[in-house]
């Protein structure tokens, strides 16, 4: 049986747009393990709020490159590894660019490659609505959503020079308009399906 972590925020957490939380069945790790079978065992490692390195003031316990290593040791060992996560670095207390948030992945795929990982796969998420200034979201501004529209290429062109998988998922997800930042059942149902097919030519 193949292990695949796949470490996240609330995307991966599954937070629906309309409020709580979308059913382990309707959420991608769900649908992914539903879809690709009983060979593989896929492990959903999501929380809301999280960065990649970043500590966030108004939210403990965020920052994602603290607690991926305890994920990796508890889960060992992993076939893939897949890491999600850019979208919360964008808000603007961060005071974070494309390339600086490019880093904080890249530093993940760096503590990954100390445990029992055999392949890392980075996903560039989704694009941040246009009107998220209008939402609860606090941080999140008009230079995130510009931000997020530019993460996909230098995330990519980090993954080749550090021979990690890639996957856009902008091109076959979005936000919904409820919340400008959440994905709808459809695009969590659209990221596993074009996931899947990625993950049966690794694995």
């Amino acid at each position: 049986m193949k292990t695949i972590l796949c470490y996240g925020d609330s995307n991966t957490h599954g937070a629906n747009p309309s409020g709580g939380r979308w059913p382990y069945d309707k959420r991608w790790p769900g649908i992914l393990a539903n879809l690709l079978g009983n060979d593989y065992y896929v492990i959903e490692e999501g929380l809301g709020g999280r960065t990649t390195v970043f500590d966030d003031p108004f939210e403990a316990g965020r920052n994602g490159g603290k607690y991926l290593p305890i994920a990796l040791k508890t889960h060992a060992p992993i076939d893939l590894l897949i890491i999600s996560l850019g979208t919360n670095d964008t808000k603007r207390p961060f005071a974070n660019d494309e390339r600086t948030i490019t880093r904080g992945v890249e530093v993940l795929a760096d503590i990954a490659k100390t445990y029992e990982v055999a392949k890392i796969m980075v996903i560039s998420p989704i694009h941040i609505g246009p009107r998220i200034e209008e939402t609860i979201f606090a941080g999140f501004t008009k230079e995130s959503v510009e931000i997020s529209h530019k993460l996909s290429e230098p995330i990519n062109a980090m993954a080749q020079r550090e021979g990690l998988y890639f996957f856009d998922a902008a091109t076959v997800a979005t936000y919904s308009e409820i919340d400008q930042l959440h994905m709808d059942y459809e695009s969590h149902q659209s990221l596993a399906e074009g996931l899947r097919k990625e993950i049966l030519k690794i694995l």
